[in-house]
C-alpha cells in the first residue's frame, strides 16, 4: 500500500508538471465550452426537447478521442523509450501497483477535466434571473447522470489507453492505437448495428449483444436517470480486461 501511495504522488506530479496534461486541459476546456455555447444558442433559435446538460454530454466522444490518448500515451511508451521502467520495477515493487498508479493518476486527472466543466451550467445559471431557465440550465438529475456515464466509461477509456501505450516505446503510436480503439469501442459498437441479422434464431443472442455493447444507448439511460447494472458490468470488466493485459505486457517487456 505504501508503495502505490508513493508511486500514485509520483504520478500525480508527472501529470502536473507535463506540457501534454495542460494542453489536453486548454483543449478539452475551450472546445467543451464552446459545445456549450453551441447548445445554449440552439435553445434561444428554438424549442428543444431535452435539457442544456443531456445534449452537452451527448459530444462526450469528442473530448475523449483527442484527451485521452493525450493523457495516456506517455504513460508507459515513455518509461519504456528512455529505460526507466526496467529500473523501477528493480525496486520493492512490482508491475501491478506501477500500472494501477498511472491507470489512478491519469483517471483523476481525466475526472478533474470534466468535473471543471460544472462551471459552464453554474454560471449560465447565476446569469439569468428567470427562475424555469435556471432550473433547465442546472438539471441536477441530467448533471449527476452524465457525470456518473463519464466517471463509469472513463475507466475503460482509461484502461484502454494505458495498455496500447503498454504496446510500444512511441508515444505517436500509442496515441494513434488509443484513438483507434476509442473509434472502435464508441463508434465501432454503433457500426454493428447496421449489421443485418435475423430477429430470431440462434443469431439473436449476437443482436442483443451488439445492442448491449451501446455507448450512445448507455448515456441516454445514465442522463434520463435509468441506472442499470448492465453498463457496469460492460465497463469494469473491460476496464479489468485491459488492466491485467497491460499488467502482463509490463512485466514481459521490461
Amino acid at each position: 500500500m505504501k508503495n502505490f501511495i508513493h508511486f500514485l504522488r509520483h504520478e500525480i506530479r508527472v501529470i502536473a508538471f507535463s506540457p501534454a496534461s495542460y494542453v489536453a486541459g486548454v483543449l478539452f476546456l475551450l472546445l467543451m465550452g464552446l459545445i456549450y455555447w453551441t447548445i445554449l444558442k440552439s435553445f434561444t433559435l428554438a424549442p428543444q426537447e431535452d435539457t442544456p446538460a443531456t445534449q452537452f454530454f451527448r459530444v462526450f466522444w469528442i473530448p475523449a478521442f483527442f484527451v485521452v490518448p493525450l493523457l495516456t500515451m506517455r504513460s508507459i511508451a515513455e518509461e519504456r523509450r528512455l529505460g526507466t521502467l526496467q529500473n523501477l520495477l528493480t525496486t520493492p515493487t512490482n508491475p501491478f501497483v506501477v500500472v494501477l498508479a498511472k491507470f489512478v493518476a491519469i483517471y483523476l486527472f481525466y475526472l478533474f477535466l470534466w468535473a471543471c466543466t460544472l462551471a459552464f451550467p453554474l454560471l449560465t445559471a447565476e446569469m439569468t434571473s428567470v427562475d424555469q431557465a435556471k432550473i433547465i440550465l442546472f438539471d441536477p438529475a441530467s448533471l449527476l447522470g452524465g457525470f456518473l456515464f463519464v466517471a463509469l466509461s472513463g475507466t475503460l477509456f482509461i484502461s484502454l489507453g494505458v495498455f496500447c501505450s503498454s504496446l510500444t516505446r512511441s508515444q505517436l503510436v500509442a496515441g494513434m492505437l488509443t484513438f483507434t480503439g476509442l473509434f472502435l469501442l464508441i463508434a465501432g459498437s454503433r457500426l454493428l448495428l447496421e449489421v443485418p441479422l435475423p430477429e430470431s434464431g440462434p443469431l439473436e443472442t449476437v443482436s442483443g449483444l451488439f445492442q448491449y455493447l451501446q455507448t450512445f444507448e448507455h448515456l441516454l439511460d445514465f442522463s434520463a436517470g435509468i441506472i442499470d447494472s448492465r453498463p457496469f458490468v460492460y465497463y469494469l470488466s473491460g476496464t479489468l480486461l485491459f488492466f491485467i493485459f497491460s499488467v502482463i505486457l509490463v512485466e514481459r517487456k521490461a
